[in-house]
């Protein structure tokens, strides 16, 4: 019987970076959202939103050099596009209309439990130590939840479906025949901005003048959220363990809140400060890296 030691990889440079990239970016994108929904409609917004920063993208791989990608590769991105974006971001957005930028952010912090049942599905394991970080993180969000902010119903119902989506729409994508790189990133956004502005269709969305705040922050949603963060969050997706690559959600709230209350006009008492610092403890057991463990392999 052969025995062997697999060390922990400790988080790479770029792996950091992408990290920082979803956490600050996608914390500020639910106050960009709820700016731009002022005066666009909420799932015509997110279609013009993806497929603007999917056809830059597509078209600047393409000038590269990047292959065409084959129409399996276009059919699972617009799976995936369908998933993440209309029914992740999509839902979101619609639930906006009734709820804070921040509880948007704080419901949508069960993302890296539901990824870790998800995982499961396809054999990946979660340690000891992410469960705890999940619980922790979790807590937070009970915690800073408590408090005056609040959302309707529907719109809660709506938080709540929308990380079974992008959760469910992420794992899969590990399992797909995706275009590699970042042109996979370009793909899933063409093919869900335009299912996203067909259903803005479909569901007989008015048009009218936007304001100018709402046309910038359509303009930092496309550059920073979209061809920035997304790519950023499907290279973590590729590469690092799934509760890693959702703990974006737990450090999200904390920039949202932060913005609500500096720009937005909300309030937080000492609870939610307090909630928020639980928030991030349980980031870090979840993106703490592994200790190295064995791993014997042999017959019986």
């Amino acid at each position: 019987m052969a025995t062997t030691r697999l060390q922990a990889t400790p988080l790479g440079f770029q792996v950091l970076l992408a990290l920082g990239t979803v956490y600050v970016v996608w914390g500020s994108t639910y106050f960009g959202i709820k700016i731009a929904i002022g005066s666009l409609p909420p799932l015509g917004m997110l279609g013009i939103r993806f497929l603007v920063a999917g056809v830059i993208l597509f078209a600047f791989l393409r000038l590269r050099g990047a292959p065409m990608p084959t129409a399996r590769q276009w059919g699972a991105s617009a799976a995936v596009g369908l998933l993440l974006l209309g029914g992740g971001t999509g839902l979101v957005t619609l639930a906006e209309r009734d709820a804070s930028s921040s509880v948007a952010a704080m419901v949508i912090a069960v993302s890296p439990l539901f990824a870790a049942l998800f995982a499961r599905l396809w054999g990946e394991r979660t340690g000891g130590r992410e469960w705890l970080g999940i619980g922790v993180g979790l807590l937070g969000i009970a915690l800073l939840n408590i408090g005056e902010l609040h959302a309707t119903p529907l719109a809660a119902l709506l938080l709540i479906l929308a990380p079974l989506c992008w959760t469910f729409g992420s794992q899969w994508s590990r399992h797909l025949p995706l275009p590699s790189g970042l042109m996979g990133s370009a793909a899933e956004m063409v093919t869900g901005g335009v299912l996203l502005l067909a259903l803005s269709f479909i569901m007989g969305e008015k048009w009218s003048t936007p304001t100018a705040a709402s046309m910038w922050a359509l303009a930092y949603l496309i550059v920073f959220g979209s061809l920035l963060a997304y790519s950023a969050y499907m290279y973590l997706v590729a590469h690092t363990r799934p509760a890693l690559a959702t703990s974006y959600a737990y450090v999200n709230p904390v920039v949202a809140v932060l913005l609500g209350v500096g720009l937005g006009g909300e309030t937080l008492g000492a609870l939610g400060w307090v909630a928020l610092g639980v928030i991030l403890t349980g980031v870090m057991l979840v993106a703490w890296p592994k200790k190295e463990v064995p791993a014997i392999k042999g017959t019986t």
